[in-house]
């Protein structure tokens, strides 16, 4: 087996070091979420601390990983007489995305449920994992449902399994460590707010450690077994003193100034609930504990709070998770006459000349050793990552001129007109659901209504292809008047291939929004793109809240462009729709095409994901644009030399000759209006509904309609 990469050999990372390390001391601080682009150590730094990890004592042959000198009452294999135990590493189990939810918590020993005739209980992963380290790559890409089930199980430090007949509980307390890259999108506030702590990583910009990350990994690479040797006292170093802090974290005193420093930071910071505060405590002892200190210090408290709180800050996907460490040193400075410790020594986050770890000392340490720049024992806080602050743009800006558009009918203004720069959008508000019509196969989601492998049973059939969830009580219904002819004897059932059955279940599947943004002059109004602009961005905050792809097509001037490729990450939509500008003319049927191609393209990426198109303009056409060819069933042959009206109206039924789900938002405004958008969604095949109609319970008769007008057609 190759060598892991040794955890010490991590250049740079503090902070995702310290946060693995003071889990590993201190399991109840509840895990950690590591996110950051991709080729950033995250992955190579959790496989590396299992090495970290003392030796786990355990009950020979307990399936449950028992401790031999306090095994679990209500273990499943137990009880556990007297003996001695067996000791073995620490195990990090991972969970893959596509893992099932039998495969995580366990379920009924079917092999033994139909040879046998007995119930038994067949462990899952997080039986496995009781003990060590549970890692979940690319824990923002995982069912929803699994990372409910995981977080529980982690909080609670027991699995409860009730299912199929079985009731079980067992012991399930893992040090549960998740990574992400945030452009394949966020997870949800609720599920964010149950990891302990949560680090931001990205690869560095200093050209000297960039060149020692490379040397590091190619060295391992030539030889991994000779690297982690070189390595091994270092390796060593730190495990003894992970061992060391776990002895002394018992007597870690956490006094009543740090409780209220902890308590008045997470009020000034406005986050919800009390889990922040229990984890800042269990944070800020580990941290005491790491440092070999018993008593807790303002700066314990104040690393914590960067380690323990940024992602607990959001307020909608769209917020970046950050701290204002201005804003916490102010609220920390409330406290300047903290209780002095039983030393007699006052606890100020000031006097770190003082502190015996070494971390902040005057003299520099090694840089290639654990206590380094380079070593585990290092950890800053979080930058600050508040954005730019928006606003409009400078008032002696000249306004972009109208689309003729707007005055002119269809006659049209050179392409290249003047355009006019971003505006912000206008608040979003709540919308209801925009599903898309039948019965769909797709990713589990919060939309339309689908077959899924996870949601509420309807029934069973025979299994097409390999079987993936078993209808027992169909299987057996099936098998049972075959017994006599199968010449069955003992208590167990004789059951053949094709006696077993597949579950159907119904749940919820999600969808590919694609928006088609009209940003041509017409639009330009600052007033009205600032209300298109919110519009838009709350459909996108449903569709994050649905597990929704997303993706962006923007017209205007001389032809469409696609701004967002279909994604998981519905905060990249939302920058790139802050930051559009708007002006020139009106290529609708550009615009419609270009969206054309981009669903042609996914459907080959990812046929299952049904698409709902929602066309954001107010039905003008004032350029054909320099659209590419396309064709389609009664559609014929659309180009780019077409008249525009005629041409919008040709590629409009491409979509409809698919069956494609489409919502047209009409945006025209003013007392005469012409009503092209709706003549637009009725070449579409779907609906039309203003911007006012788009807001709270209007939006369910839209619905309506469109799943009527599907089912009629």
């Amino acid at each position: 087996m190759t060598a892991p990469f040794p955890f010490t050999a991590v250049v740079g990372q503090d902070d995702l070091r310290l946060a693995l390390l003071l889990n590993a001391v201190s399991p109840a601080v509840g895990g950690v979420l590591v996110r950051g682009e991709k080729g950033t150590a995250k992955s190579t730094a959790v496989r590396a601390l299992s090495a970290l990890l003392p030796e786990v004592a355990v009950v020979p042959g307990c399936r449950f990983s028992c401790d031999p000198a306090a095994p679990d009452p209500g273990c499943p294999d137990g009880p556990h007489e007297a003996a001695a135990g067996a000791t073995r590493p620490a195990r990090m189990v991972e969970l893959p995305v596509g893992a099932s939810e039998d495969r995580l918590v366990g379920a009924l020993d079917i092999e033994r449920a139909l040879a046998e005739g007995v119930k038994a209980f067949e462990p899952g992963l997080l039986a496995d994992a009781h003990r060590g380290i549970l890692y979940v790559d690319e824990v923002n890409l995982l069912h929803d449902h699994l990372v409910d089930l995981l977080l529980d199980a982690a909080a609670m430090g027991a699995s409860y399994v009730e299912r199929e007949g079985v009731s079980v509980r067992h012991a399930a307390r893992f040090l549960l460590v998740g990574t992400m890259n945030p452009e394949e999108g966020e997870l949800r506030p609720q599920l964010l707010d149950r990891f302990g702590l949560t680090v931001e990583v990205a690869a560095s910009r200093e050209p000297e450690q960039r060149v020692e990350v490379v040397r590091r990994r190619l060295a391992y690479d030539d030889d991994p077994a000779g690297f982690a040797a070189g390595w091994a006292r270092e390796e060593a170093d730190v495990r003894a003193r992970v061992v060391a802090a776990r002895d002394l974290l018992p007597h870690v005193r956490l006094g009543d100034g740090a409780l209220l420093r902890i308590a008045a930071t997470c009020a000034a910071f406005e986050v919800d609930g009390m889990r922040a505060d229990i984890v800042m405590a269990r944070t800020a002892t580990a941290l005491a504990a790491w440092a070999g200190r018993t008593d807790v210090l303002a700066e314990d408290v104040r690393q914590a709070a960067l380690l323990a709180l940024p992602h607990r800050r959001r307020r909608n996907p769209f917020d970046a998770p950050g701290l204002d460490e201005d804003k916490l040193d102010e609220t920390l400075d409330r406290f300047p006459d903290d209780d002095l410790d039983e030393r007699g020594g006052r606890n100020d986050r000031t006097d770190r000349t003082d502190r015996t770890d070494g971390d902040d000392g005057d003299e520099d340490p090694d840089p290639d050793g654990p206590g380094g720049p380079d070593g585990p024992g290092g950890g800053g806080g979080l930058p600050p990552q508040d954005g730019p602050e928006g606003g409009e743009p400078p008032s002696g800006e000249a306004p972009a001129p109208a689309d003729p558009g707007e005055s002119k009918g269809e006659g049209g203004r050179p392409a290249g007109a003047g355009e006019q720069s971003a505006v912000r959008a206008a608040e979003p508000f709540r919308t209801k659901v925009l599903s898309v019509p039948g019965l769909g196969e797709g990713a589990a989601g919060r939309r339309s209504r689908a077959r899924t492998e996870h949601g509420r049973t309807t029934g069973a059939r025979r299994p097409r292809g390999a079987l993936t969830k078993l209808h027992l009580a169909a299987t057996v219904q099936a098998a049972a008047p075959h017994q006599h002819a199968r010449a069955r004897s003992g208590p167990g059932l004789v059951v053949r291939r094709d006696d077993l059955r597949q579950a159907t279940r119904e749940g919820r599947e999600g969808n590919l929004v694609l928006f088609v943004v009209d940003a041509s002059g017409s639009m330009a109004a600052r007033q009205r793109m600032s209300a298109v602009k919110g519009a838009v961005l709350s459909l996108l905050l449903d569709a994050y809240q649905r597990r929704d792809k997303v993706g962006l097509v923007t017209f205007r001037g001389s032809g469409a462009d696609v701004a967002l490729p279909p994604t998981s990450s519905v905060d990249a939509a939302a920058a790139r729709l802050e930051a559009l500008p708007t002006g020139g003319r009106t290529p609708l049927g550009a615009g419609l095409l270009k969206a054309h191609d981009v669903l042609r393209v996914e459907r080959l990426r990812d046929p299952a994901r049904r698409p709902l198109v929602v066309v954001v303009t107010d039905g003008r056409a004032t350029s054909g644009g320099a659209a590419r060819s396309a064709s389609g069933r009664g559609g014929g042959r659309v180009t780019g030399g077409t008249e525009p009206v005629a041409l919008a109206g040709r590629a409009a039924r491409l979509f409809a000759a698919e069956g494609t789900a489409s919502v047209v938002v009409d945006c025209e405004t003013g007392p005469v209006r012409l009503g092209l958008a709706g003549r637009l969604a009725g070449e579409l095949g779907g609906t039309a509904v203003t911007l006012d109609e788009l807001r709270a319970d209007s939006i369910a008769g839209l619905v309506r309609e469109v799943q009527g007008d599907r089912r009629a057609a």
